[in-house]
């Protein structure tokens, strides 16, 4: 058993855009509340009604998306997002010119759709882990930021580096109120694709890392987690994973 805190809660409204941090999350069987809740769809002739991700238009990480404030700090989103440009114009999802803007944008038409577990996993929730990315930015002699790997949880226990990557059978991971644990398909160590190896804002590719990823990882980095207990999870709050 290993234990420490939750370092960050990171929710990503719109798949493949830029997200946010937030303080306070709900995790129940959507995965995290509000996560990836909303997409793109490349209305393209000979790609008619698949989600855009990042692997096709790495631009998509040009825009942001964040859901209002409440005004009581519910975890739960209180309404579909607003989307940021580049230049920090705000638009609101159901805004009748956005479509048109950010085909523009993308160079691609495109619809949006709304609803709940778009995950590529199903109704997960990704968890990194401080130790692993500390020993990565030292392999690589280089700063590596977490929100590369796009996590909703990110935790600093006192586990060794990449002891999550051999997670195998009842491994369970208390955050806050809730329990999470290695269950069901596509769960366990997460197989990482090209994304981590864009910036945060889609301009430049470090192949180095995907590389590394790949040679020296078994490209593997987080634990893809499903919820088996909901509950309320703050940043700071204490976590354990038995592994």
């Amino acid at each position: 058993m290993y234990r420490g805190k939750v370092d960050g809660l990171y929710r990503w409204p719109v798949k493949s855009l830029r997200g946010e941090r937030v303080a306070t999350a709900r995790l129940d069987h959507r995965g995290m509340a509000g996560d990836r809740a909303y997409s793109l769809v490349d209305e393209r002739p000979a790609h008619s009604g698949r989600r855009l991700t990042v692997r096709q238009v790495p631009r998509m990480l040009s825009w942001e998306a964040a859901y209002p404030a409440t005004c009581d700090g519910s975890p739960e989103p209180p309404g579909p997002p607003v989307l940021y440009s580049p230049g920090g114009a705000a638009w609101a999802w159901d805004d009748p010119d956005l479509p048109s803007a950010l085909a523009e944008a993308y160079g691609i038409p495109l619809s949006l759709r709304a609803g709940e577990g778009q995950q590529d996993r199903g109704p997960t929730v990704l968890v990194t882990f401080e130790a692993s990315r500390r020993a990565l930015e030292e392999e690589l002699g280089a700063e590596v930021d977490v929100l590369r790997f796009r996590p909703n949880v990110h935790v600093d226990l006192d586990a060794p580096a990449f002891a999550e990557q051999s997670a195998e059978g009842e491994v369970t991971l208390t955050v806050g109120e809730a329990v999470l644990a290695v269950t069901g398909d596509h769960a366990g160590p997460a197989i990482r694709c090209a994304v981590p190896s864009w910036d945060l804002y889609g301009r430049e590719r470090w192949p180095e890392l995907q590389k590394h990823i790949l040679t020296e990882h078994d490209n593997k980095f987080g634990l893809i987690m499903r919820v088996v207990h909901p509950g309320v999870v703050h940043t700071g709050d204490p976590t354990s994973i038995d592994i």
